[in-house]
């Protein structure tokens, strides 16, 4: 029986980072800066106001978005008691790094989903590398990024960003393949271009399903905190970390509260965000058109109208 050939992937990929190390040191150097300048940026804006004008600001977020008297009360006792435990700074270190990686991941993922739903032959590559990245384990993505970018803040931000791509893909592959097809027709037959379709038509009856992508974007993100607390990012996760690795208990339970109530927030303001989009499409009665090339375009409101009386 002969033996099966051992097929050395370990030592290619380590001989990948390596090289990749000592002839692009300076690329990564120089998108380590950009991320940290970013990361401080989005710190300083939200360190700026008081803490209790930042949670009335919350309060008034939650109130706009999902507009219910008892999650605008528990955005403002919630917040409230993660400035008493004396996390606060920690709180927006880590909210400031989810922000930031939920951002880039949009920005990422929304064309990529778009461009799979409009080419078949790109979702059949790029769906392998979503699985891929969606099933490897989360620990994996920190060795090279610890390599490439050393100890802190922003592997944390590039792992946790990579881990949140996906959904954003996947979601709004789907948000653009869900979009009727009467409804595209209806707007080509008005003259619309493919350009105009999409921007005009399809993303905008798609956005229900991008803004589900955004909430599990940041929801992934939320999840990797305590992760990048283990090479060096500061915030909940640090405090996590810190609290499990000394064995205070109470520490890492402070921490652990915190980032839920940041997790319970943010998820449902996203979540409302997406509802309330869909409700508003709803209940249009207005039938607004644009031009086109010097023809009527139906809006996506309009769109729906001419489809239910065919």
């Amino acid at each position: 029986m002969t033996d099966v050939p051992t097929i050395p992937v370990g030592s290619a990929v380590d001989t990948a980072i390596q090289w990749l190390t000592t002839h692009a040191g300076g690329l990564f150097d120089a998108i380590s800066a950009v991320l940290f300048f970013l990361v401080n940026l989005i710190y300083g804006v939200l360190a700026a106001p008081p803490s209790l004008v930042l949670v009335v600001i919350f309060g008034a977020l939650a109130a706009l978005c999902v507009r219910s008297v008892g999650m605008t009360v528990f955005a403002v006792l919630a917040f409230l008691l993660i400035d008493s435990m004396q996390l606060w700074h920690q709180m927006l270190q880590t909210l400031s790094v989810v922000v930031l990686a939920a951002l880039i991941a949009i920005v990422v993922g929304v064309p990529v989903g778009v461009l799979a739903a409009k080419s078949p032959k790109t979702g059949l590559v790029v769906r392998p590398v979503l699985d891929f990245m969606q099933t490897l384990p989360v620990f994996v993505y920190l060795v090279p990024a610890v390599f490439f970018f050393g100890i802190g803040v922003v592997p944390g931000i590039v792992s946790t960003t990579v881990f949140a791509v996906p959904p954003a893909v996947r979601l709004t592959e789907l948000g653009i393949r869900q979009v009727d097809r009467e409804t595209v027709e209806a707007a080509r037959a008005f003259g619309a271009r493919p350009r105009q379709v999409l921007r005009e038509v399809e993303l905008p009856l798609a956005v229900p399903s991008i803004m589900a992508g955004v909430n599990q974007v940041i929801m992934l993100a939320l999840s990797m905190v305590v992760v990048a607390g283990l090479v060096g990012a500061e915030g909940l996760g640090g405090v996590v970390v810190e609290g499990v690795t000394q064995l205070n208990i109470g520490a890492a339970f402070e921490g652990g509260i915190a980032v839920v109530i940041l997790a319970v927030y943010l998820d449902r303001i996203t979540s409302a965000a997406g509802r309330g989009r869909k409700r508003r499409k709803r209940t249009a009665r207005t039938v607004p058109t644009r031009r086109f090339g010097g023809r009527r375009e139906l809006s996506p409101e309009s769109s729906d109208n001419l489809v239910a009386t065919h």
